[in-house]
């Protein structure tokens, strides 16, 4: 990163933009400057505004004040189309684009070339779609169907052709959260030929790592408010923090002190756990009071291992005991009787209910218990909500709210809120703090401190190794699906994880 990037003509720019739904001020006269071949960061909590700002700028929403400004000169997008021939593409984690069509079907839909005035010309689509892609280094078959390819060159897909209709400012939401480790330096490639092509990127992730080696400048919302905005080299982490946070941020990287584990029968006790050849003979147990990380890179098992304790996938073989009680044929449903309950790291797929209500979506599975002759029983539910929503921080409008209107963070609490409403002996948290921001990532901290204080055994991964050496007493290293190692985390450095992953 250089300075340069702050002496270039800004591309784009918002005036004193702000948006108000109801009584919530999403954006509050938000004014910034995104330059020609700069990398800019927005950060910001869950329900800061970076996602609103983000659809005023493709064209979703219209502010309800202020001006944004194309080149110098205001423009008006009033839509997304309108958006997109100014020049601005944008590309979620959720990719929008058409699976069963080809690369060049998808990077040419709606402007495909054609021959005689009405054939499309499939043989000049390939050549020029694979042209396109030759020139970021993406070794992708333009004929290839698009549902074929990982997600992460399917981003890479969406990219290209943004920069195929003339983008000049890219943005680029959370583009990392479900890729691999080969599939995110993919991805950065990419966005340094972008940036050397003088194209402007707006770069949102909640990974602070990314964003510190890959932006010029850093820009911090908090409530809707534009809190600071400056070169990275010229943010420390700390600053960043304590701008998104508005409070101490050293309370974030506080340790636990060590816990007395209970003694009596394990909360959780695998052993000899198989399930094809992604699962290899696993054995952990969890104590009452015990948070157990289970670590291991990606593609390790850590996910297949939770879900074939959970019965989410049907094991090959192995034992499964919850407080004693041996699960001889787990299913979901006999595991959660058991007192076993489990937060998939996948919240959109196999979590939220996204029509239902926040209410609906933390009751649904405690139904039985809370209603009489098939009905559900409203103040049953109002109270469960309420109890949940004061003891986890969830921030919404109402228990009716649709749960899908709530941010990354507060959906996943409210998830975390579904599992806690069984009554669990022994919970399995699958990656919970993915996708979701700093402060976000802190409350659920403080949520899992408090289950084990109240006894319960806490089994959890993180595809960060330094949050789960935080979370964890104690670490379960899974190695191509199979327990390579065990260690205390008292006084455990990230390097002696590192390397005890990387012994086969």
């Amino acid at each position: 990163m250089s300075n340069e990037a702050t002496t270039r003509t800004p591309i784009l720019e918002t005036h004193a933009v702000s948006k108000i739904f109801g009584a919530v001020k999403a954006l509050q006269n938000v004014s910034f400057a995104l330059n020609q071949g700069e990398v800019h960061g927005l950060a910001g909590e869950n329900g800061a505004g970076k996602s609103t700002l983000i659809k005023i700028l493709t064209g979703f929403y219209q502010p309800d004040s202020g001006e944004i400004r194309i080149a110098g000169t205001p423009a008006r997008l009033d839509s997304p189309r309108a958006a997109q021939r100014h020049g601005i593409s944008a590309v979620y984690q959720e990719i929008n684009l058409i699976p069963e069509r080809s690369v060049a079907e998808n990077l040419f839909l709606g402007n495909e070339p054609r021959k005689c005035g009405l054939l499309i010309d499939r043989a000049r689509m390939d050549r020029e779609a694979s042209a396109l892609l030759a020139r970021y280094d993406l070794a992708i078959d333009p004929r290839a169907r698009l549902g074929s390819l990982g997600l992460g060159l399917q981003q890479m897909v969406s990219i290209a052709r943004g920069v195929r209709l003339g983008a000049r400012v890219a943005i680029l939401d959370e583009p990392s959260s479900a890729l691999t480790g080969n599939e995110v330096e993919t991805l950065f490639r990419v966005i340094d030929r972008l940036k050397a092509d003088s194209i402007a990127i707006l770069f949102v992730s909640h990974r602070l790592s990314e964003s510190y080696r890959l932006c010029d400048r850093l820009s911090v919302l908090r409530d809707g408010v534009l809190v600071a905005s400056a070169p990275t080299a010229d943010l420390p982490r700390a600053s960043l923090i304590g701008a998104m946070l508005g409070r101490n941020a050293e309370a974030l990287n506080r340790t636990h002190a060590p816990r007395t584990r209970q003694e009596g029968d394990a909360a959780l006790a695998v052993e000899g756990l198989n399930w094809r050849n992604r699962v290899r003979d696993v054995a952990l147990a969890v104590r009452p009071g015990e948070v157990v990380g289970l670590a291991g890179l990606l593609g390790s098992g850590r996910t297949e291992t939770m879900k074939s304790i959970f019965g989410a996938t049907l094991k090959d073989s192995g034992n499964i005991s919850v407080a004693g009680h041996t699960l001889p044929a787990p299913t979901p449903r006999h595991s959660i009787a058991a007192g076993l309950a489990f937060l998939s790291e996948d919240r959109r797929a196999e979590g939220i209910f996204p029509k239902l209500s926040v209410a609906e979506n933390l009751t649904a599975t405690v139904l039985p218990q809370i209603a009489r002759f098939g009905f559900v029983s409203r103040r049953r539910q109002a109270e469960l909500v309420a109890a949940f929503t004061r003891q986890l921080g969830i921030k919404t409008a109402g228990p009716q709210a649709p749960i899908s209107g709530l941010s990354g963070g507060n959906q996943q609490k409210v998830l975390l809120a579904r599992c806690l409403a069984t009554a669990p002996r022994a919970i399995m948290l699958d990656d919970p703090t993915r996708g979701i921001d700093v402060g976000a990532k802190a409350e659920v901290h403080d949520a899992i401190r408090h289950l084990v204080e109240q006894g319960l055994g806490v089994l959890v991964t993180s595809s960060e190794m330094e949050e789960l050496i935080v979370l964890a007493d104690r670490l379960v290293v899974l190695n191509e699906g199979a327990v390579s190692g065990a260690v205390e985390t008292a006084g455990l450095a990230v390097q002696q994880v590192l390397d005890m992953l990387a012994t086969p």
